[in-house]
This record gives structure tokens, C-alpha cells and sequence, in this order.
């Protein structure tokens, strides 16, 4: 699903925030990815979002070339991708339901099967019975899952998530990860940032610690 080879992204000063990286991510694995703050987690996420591209080596998703892809293929390519961020990201002014379905109705999706599936995917999360809630009304563990649903309404080939639990305590960070092993369950690629390591034993799947923008272990 993710082929890397001899990828590298510098920025200004000569300053690597990944440096020769080579790593192959199989369909339906799910990996952790590790290290401290600066290692180049959230550099190699960015990348596979197509929010920056390399400075040399090549970065393949599902045989595309992601760094190369003009700007309709590039919008393709995203919405085979479920995005989650330790903050969030919803919109204020909008619903627990609006969030979710944001996504879908921009696409232009029928509102009869937007809102079928978005009563779905809260459903699965638990907080069906939040729908009408704003984020400002919810706890961070309810914003997470709400974040999760809506990463997964497209049923996206793959989903990146950075510190995803960043702002959790230990047992509601174990049942974020349970959502997220029910989504690689149904055959989705996670690939999950955090240095949270004692996590990463908990679930125990597959881990690649990077420092200084190289694998130093995998595992």
C-alpha cells in the first residue's frame, strides 16, 4: 500500500527532517510509527498527505507517485484517506452530525445516504445520542471519537493519524485504539504517530521508531 525508498525532505539550513528513509507498509497492516518530538513522525505524515513534497526519493500509495500528481488526481487521491489529529480539528459552528457529514456533502453525496451513513458511523463510536451537540459541549475522548467517525464515513483505503490520543488519559487512549483495530480490522491501512510507547506494547502491532529522520528500530 505505502512504498518508500531513499526518501529525504530537507528544509531551509540543510535542516533533515527525514533522511534516506526506505519503508514498506503492506494493505491492511497497521503500524505504529514512534519517536521523539522532532524525529520526523508528523514530517512523513504531511507527506503522505500530500501537504509537502520530498526532496529526493520517491513516495509511492497504491502504485501512484503522490509527489506528482497534478491537482484531480490529487483530490482523488485524498479521499481515499482518513485523516485524525490530536486536536481535532472540528468545526465549532457546526453539529456533532454536521461535522461528520461535512465531508460527504461537500462531495455532494445524496443527503438520504449522507445522513443514513453518518447516523451510522456515530452509531458506531457511541454518540449517536450526541448528534445535535457542538464540539464545545463534548469531553476530549467524545471529540476524538467524533474525529474518528468522520475519517472513516468515506471508507477510506487508508488512515493517518498523528498523537491521536496526545490529550487522553491512558484508558480512553486504549479505546481509541480499539476504534481504530476495528477499522484495520475491516481491511482499512492505519499508520499511527505517537511517542507514546506504552501504548504501543498495549496494542501491540507492528512499531518503527524514528530519530533524527531515520528508522533506528522496527518491529
Amino acid at each position: 500500500m505505502i512504498e518508500i525508498e531513499h526518501l529525504s525532505k530537507i528544509y531551509s539550513r540543510g535542516l533533515y527532517a527525514l533522511r534516506d528513509l526506505s519503508l514498506t507498509i503492506e494493505s491492511g497492516e497497521f503500524v505504529f510509527l514512534t519517536g521523539a518530538s522532532g524525529a520526523g513522525k508528523s514530517t512523513l505524515l504531511r507527506l503522505l498527505l500530500r501537504e509537502e513534497v520530498p526532496t529526493a526519493g520517491q513516495l509511492l500509495v497504491n502504485g501512484q507517485a503522490i509527489g506528482q500528481l497534478r491537482r484531480g488526481a490529487l483530490q482523488e487521491y485524498r479521499r481515499s484517506l482518513g485523516v485524525v489529529f490530536q486536536d481535532f480539528k472540528l468545526i465549532a459552528r457546526k453539529s456533532v452530525f454536521e461535522n461528520v457529514a461535512f465531508v460527504q456533502r461537500v462531495l455532494g453525496v445524496p443527503l438520504s445516504q449522507r445522513q443514513r451513513r453518518t447516523f451510522q458511523v456515530l452509531k458506531w463510536v457511541g454518540l449517536q445520542h450526541r448528534m445535535n451537540a457542538y464540539p464545545q459541549e463534548l469531553s476530549g475522548g467524545e471529540q476524538q471519537r467524533i474525529a474518528i467517525a468522520r475519517a472513516v464515513i468515506n471508507e477510506p483505503s487508508i488512515i493517518l493519524a498523528d498523537e491521536p490520543t496526545g490529550n487522553l488519559d491512558p484508558d480512553l487512549s486504549l479505546e481509541i485504539m480499539n476504534l481504530f483495530r476495528e477499522v484495520n480490522a475491516s481491511g482499512t491501512t492505519v499508520l499511527i504517530a505517537t511517542h507514546d510507547r506504552e501504548l504501543i506494547q498495549r496494542v501491540d502491532r507492528r512499531s518503527i521508531m524514528l530519530d533524527s529522520g531515520r528508522i533506528v528500530e522496527a518491529a
